[in-house]
Order: C-alpha cells, then structure tokens, then sequence
C-alpha cells in the first residue's frame, strides 16, 4: 500500500515476523538549479582566452604567458568535469547503477580538488625558483593579458556563485575560478609594484601568498570531498542528533542500524531500523517520520525499518555491524 507525505511518499512492506520498510521519496527542496548555461558560458569563455593569451605568448616570445595559458587550459578540463557529473546526475537510475549517477558530482569535486592541488604545487614551485633565478619583468603585454584574465575568471567564478554553498561540485568550479582571478591579480599587482620599484623579489613572494589562500580553499574543498566519498555522513549533519529526533518519535524504543550518507553532492540518504513495541503503526506513520527527516535535516531517501518484537535479536542491531 502506498501513503504520501509532504516531501516525499513512503512506501511500507509487511513482512512475517513483524518487519516492515519505509522509503522516503526524492524530495526536491535541496536538488540543484540548472548550472548548464553557466558552464557553456564559463567554459567558453575561459577557452577563448586560453586561445587569445597562447597566441600573445608566442607572438611576444613569453614562456611566461604560455605557461599560464597551459594552467588555463587547465580550468576549462576543471569546468568539463564539473559540468559532465553535473549532466550525469540527472540522469535516471537504470540497470545495475540503482541510484543513476548522483554520486559523480562528488568524483568531480574530488578532481578538481586534485588539479587546484596540483597548480598549487606548480606556482609554488616556480615561485620559488624565481628565488633563486628572477625573472625579466613583465611587460606591458603580460600584465594587460593577465588583466583580462582577472575579467574572465571572475566573471566565471560569478556564474557559480550562487550554488557554491549548497552544492560541492558547483563549490569545486567556482574555487577553480576564484583561485585563477587572485592569480592573475596578484601578477598585475606584482608586475606594477616591480615596474616602480625595481624589487623582482615582489614577483615570488605575491605567488606564494596567492598559494596560501587557494590552499586554505582546496583544503576544505578536498576533505569534503573525500569524506563524501566514504560515505560519512554530509557536513552539517550529525547522525547523533538524527538518532536523537527519531528516538523521539512517537512509540519507538529503541533505533539501530543508523547510516546518513550522500547520494550526490546535494541529496542524502537514510537508512535505520525503529523498534516499536506497540505494534506496526501503520503506512501514514513511516511516511510521516519521512518526511519530518526531510523537513529537518534535508534528507532525500530515508528508508525505515519498522521492528515490534523486542525479544526477536536483529542481526544488524550491534553498532559495530554494518
């Protein structure tokens, strides 16, 4: 039989022994805005300037421009990526992938965590070099070409701003984004400060500033990513005060088998046993506890276990069984 509550319906199955499941609905209160447009946007515009600061390189003989035009290059791989799992997630559950493809917003999150580590390490390093080996100081090219690439990155990394903070692969697109415009500003910045002052050391120092700060972003962005990827449960969520309302639900006893994970980047799913004494409470009741966990917590897929004999042993009550 089937029952529907606000936020989602839940669907029970009487089973012998006592034992009925309930499963919340994908409610949509936390699904994602379309981001399509912002990527063909983001991604076009940073692969024209790609285009325009290579050909400059070349034409002034700048190692300087194409190497920042290779990082560049870079963010667009960083969009694609982030663009593909953002397509994939919608598509529907299907043969052996039962959940479809949430879950490849948060492998994109977790690859772009991984290229802003990589171009961390990259400017680190040449940063330190310079050190050691200054570099000629930027022309009038180079800081006009880094200039226009503080347009582009942050009118990219705007493009993402409104979903950085309930969606990791959106956060993942606009860290890249922000991370490049505080570079390019910091090389205009540096390059003007050196023209007047003739200090080259400006130039290295600026870069490893610049890198602090990304690092500090990538560092969040990279834990929540992996801790996604095991499968703990979602920032802002404590499973002990999820234990906590449902312990309090009208007539359970007792709760086990409690698991809170992330399907996706923005939905999350439940799964945990009630011990109700008092008998099968019905269809309406898991439907309710449903969706009061969706109203709380934001919980997408909750699915219930209904248990009423306390003297029947469950093999999955031991917290240390999963």
């Amino acid at each position: 039989m089937h029952d529907h509550a606000a936020g989602g319906d839940a669907h029970d199955h009487s089973e012998p022994g006592g034992h009925d499941h309930g499963h919340g609905g994908h409610g949509h209160s936390h699904a994602p805005k379309s981001f399509g447009k912002a990527f063909a946007i983001g991604t076009a515009l940073n692969l024209g300037f790609v285009i325009i600061e290579a050909g400059y390189g070349i034409a002034s003989g700048s190692m300087a421009l194409l190497a920042d035009a290779g990082h560049n290059l870079s963010d667009v791989l960083g969009l694609l990526i982030a663009w593909g799992a953002a397509t994939l997630g919608k598509r529907r559950p299907s043969g052996k992938y039962t959940y479809g493809f949430r879950s490849s917003s948060i492998l994109a999150a977790f690859l772009n965590a991984l290229l802003l580590l990589v171009a961390i390490v990259v400017i680190a390093v040449e940063a330190i070099r310079r050190f050691s080996e200054p570099a000629p100081v930027a022309g009038g090219t180079v800081m006009i070409v880094a200039a226009i690439g503080i347009v582009v990155n942050t009118a990219t990394a705007l493009l993402f701003m409104s979903g950085r903070k309930g969606d990791l692969n959106i956060k993942g697109a606009f860290l890249h984004m922000a991370a490049d415009a505080a570079v390019s500003a910091g090389v205009v910045v540096a390059g003007f400060i050196i023209v007047k002052t003739g200090l080259t050391w400006i130039d290295p120092v600026t870069s490893l500033v610049i890198v602090a700060v990304i690092a500090i972003g990538t560092w969040g962005l990279l834990r929540d990513s992996v801790n996604m990827s095991l499968q703990a449960a979602p920032p802002g969520l404590d499973p002990e005060e999820i234990g906590t309302f449902l312990r309090g639900r009208q007539g359970v006893q007792e709760i086990h088998d409690l698991h809170v994970w992330p399907m996706s980047t923005t939905e999350t799913a439940l799964t945990v046993h009630l011990l109700v004494p008092g008998g099968y409470p019905g269809d309406a009741y898991t439907a309710g506890v449903a969706a009061a966990l969706k109203e709380k917590f934001g919980i997408d897929h909750a699915t219930i276990q209904i248990e009423t004999d306390p003297g029947t042993p469950c093999a999955l009550e031991s917290d240390k069984t999963v």
